[in-house]
């Protein structure tokens, strides 16, 4: 990531120093990063999740009283309300790689993200920060791409001036994608390419997402936009596979699996506790998860921001190595 210090100078702050930042989701991946960056900077930060007693790790990245996780559940109008109070600025993050009883890709992440907007919309919140996904699309075949699109829809509706973020995948050391393959890679002689592995992706580094947020929250002239954030690196699934194997020193066969196969594997895997796969995953990766060309054109990237991507290369070797045999001092060829 660069921030080059002389354009930070000439931006204006659209918030006060010390002014209160409430972050829906702030306990999570994404969310310790932008409560980080917002903390560094000198904002008040309320943290609002489900489980407070969960987020009390994110207390030391202030001073004492800075930092203030609350309760709230996205789907209950009286908490979120409580959370956007005195707020001069909402950071929604909340959303979900798959469902589980009441929390619905609808609930969370259309019904709660209205919900959300619309409490912001009464209390007089200045800026509204809605991060959604790259393949938000109401015409989307998958679930969870139509949820987003219409959670999009809800925030507009109910507070136009939301600034809309839709990054691609995410990666760093707490990461969802390359742990996850890496973890099945230590234990398995395969990994499956779903689709033959063709689907374009193009990862963002968490921190370098959480700097664009940020920025988006701090300064003026980004009202009503909607971002695309993605890393310097258009690639396929199975370029990133290799990727992986390389970074963690080990040879897997890559397996191409037809997409009936994988539904139907997705379908007895689903009912896992923290299920692998999905029918509704398998349905999205089927699509490619860029930047669009447009975007990049308007400059509603992250270099529209002044922030250079991290390339791939450059982090993954810091996390992924617990998972080579010998651990952080294998010597790994980079041939």
């Amino acid at each position: 990531m660069s921030v080059d210090s002389a354009d930070r100078e000439m931006m204006v702050s659209a918030l006060p120093v010390g002014g209160m930042v409430t972050v829906f989701g702030g306990s999570g991946f994404l969310g310790r990063h932008i409560v980080h960056a917002l903390a560094r900077r000198g904002y008040r930060v309320r943290v609002a999740v489900r489980r407070p007693n969960e987020a009390h790790y994110l207390r030391p990245m202030g001073v004492v009283g800075q930092v203030e996780p609350v309760q709230a559940n996205i789907r209950d109008e009286a908490s979120v309300k409580a959370a956007v109070a005195g707020a001069a600025a909402v950071i929604n993050l909340v959303g979900l790689l798959h469902e589980s009883g009441k929390q619905t890709f609808d609930a969370v992440m259309h019904e709660g993200a209205g919900r959300v907007a619309r409490a912001c919309s009464e209390a007089g919140v200045k800026k509204l920060v809605h991060v959604s996904a790259i393949g938000a699309d109401e015409d989307s075949p998958s679930d969870y791409g139509r949820a987003k699109a219409a959670g999009e829809k809800a925030v507009r509706q109910a507070f136009p001036a939301a600034t809309i973020v839709r990054p691609s995948i995410v990666f760093g050391p707490e990461d969802d994608f390359f742990n996850r393959f890496a973890a099945m890679a230590r234990l398995s002689p395969a990994l499956p390419l779903i689709g033959g592995g063709t689907m374009k992706l193009q990862p963002v580094y968490v921190k370098d997402l959480a700097e664009g947020v940020v920025r988006l929250v701090e300064n003026h002239g980004f009202e009503r936009k909607t971002f695309e954030f993605g890393g310097p690196e258009k690639k396929t699934f199975r370029e990133l596979m290799e990727d992986l194997l390389r970074n963690i020193g080990r040879k897997r066969i890559l397996l191409p699996l037809p997409v009936f196969a994988a539904k139907i594997m997705a379908f007895f895997t689903q009912f896992l506790p923290n299920p692998p796969l999905t029918p509704d995953q398998v349905r999205l990766l089927g699509i490619d998860n860029v930047v669009s060309e447009a975007a990049e054109k308007e400059a509603r990237t992250l270099q529209g921001l002044g922030v250079t991507p991290t390339a791939l290369e450059i982090v993954l070797p810091t996390y992924l190595y617990r998972f080579r045999r010998s651990g952080q001092f294998e010597r790994i060829n980079a041939s």
